[in-house]
């Protein structure tokens, strides 16, 4: 571990389980005191199909996974669903820790529809999820991490926002995640526009996504059988670049997990900071239109 975090303090949302949870490890492995969050301290359920869906996690097990590797974490439950608890989580956390420097947007729950199957019920959720919760929040961590002279925001992102590859595949007529995918090409654009925002406050603004498709108990049942999936450390690395270095020097990128660590000869660490991870080449079936740079 190189201890790059040591005195700062990061929120990560979507924290009970998957890439949210790895997140935080990786983060408190360099230092960091992570503020974990979700809906509750507990596994809970989401809707997905018009069904409600029990996804395994809590807040407390995050928490005992990175205390066991020496690590300093919290918990601040919050459903960011809620209009208050959103409204109030980054005041929180300030007057929890006395601040925050990172704020990383990962929570959501994907409901894949046709567009015209999709309940607009189905369509605001996705939009509160992926496009409302990133926003309020950032809003509201912005006055704090100016205070301090600097601060990452780093936004969870999707090769799915991005232009599809062509011909269509089959995925692309059947899978039902345009809704899901249009927020996302949203919260690219949000990123880069927010960048260029808060460069003058040393405020970075990145996005980082899974170049292929990582498995996580809540997108497991949105894969199709058979497909290759991404160890989720590639994606976890590749968001703590973007909380190391100052803004002039990294800001307004849309990353992907494996290309960025490959283009820029990245050590790629284990969740618990000690050992490293096998170079590994992004695959030629994944989307061309993804910049190896992030640029």
């Amino acid at each position: 571990m190189t201890n790059t975090l040591t005195g700062k303090t990061a929120l990560v949302t979507g924290s009970s389980r998957g890439i949210g949870r790895a997140i935080a490890r990786r983060l408190a492995a360099e230092g960091a005191t992570v503020v974990v969050t979700a809906r509750s301290a507990g596994p809970t359920s989401a809707i997905r199909g018009g069904e409600s869906v029990v996804v395994e996690g809590s807040l407390a097990e995050t928490v005992a996974m990175i205390e066991a590797n020496g690590g300093s974490a919290l918990a601040i439950p919050a459903d960011l669903e809620d209009t208050d608890a959103r409204g109030t989580l980054i005041e929180r956390v300030v007057e929890a820790t006395g601040g925050i420097d990172i704020l990383v947007n990962n929570a959501g729950f994907a409901d894949y529809s046709t567009v015209e199957k999709m309940s607009l019920e189905t369509f605001d959720r996705t939009i509160e999820h992926y496009i409302r919760a990133p926003f309020v929040l950032a809003q509201a961590a912005i006055p704090h991490m100016r205070s301090r002279g600097a601060g990452w925001i780093v936004n969870i992102g999707s090769s799915t926002g991005l232009s599809p590859i062509r011909p269509f595949r089959e995925y692309n007529k059947t899978s039902g995640d345009v809704i899901y995918a249009a927020t996302k090409a949203a919260l690219h654009r949000l990123t880069q526009g927010l960048a260029a925002e808060l460069l003058d406050d040393n405020i970075a603004v990145n996005v980082v996504g899974p170049s292929t498709a990582i498995s996580t108990p809540g997108a497991d049942a949105l894969l199709p059988a058979g497909y290759e999936t991404e160890p989720v450390e590639y994606l976890v690395e590749t968001v703590l670049a973007m909380c190391t270095v100052p803004a002039d020097e990294r800001t307004g990128l849309v990353a992907f997990s494996l290309h960025f660590p490959w283009h820029n000869e990245l050590d790629v660490k284990t969740l618990d900071g000690q050992g490293s991870m096998p170079r590994r080449e992004p695959p030629a079936w994944a989307n061309p239109n993804i910049s190896p740079s992030g640029m």
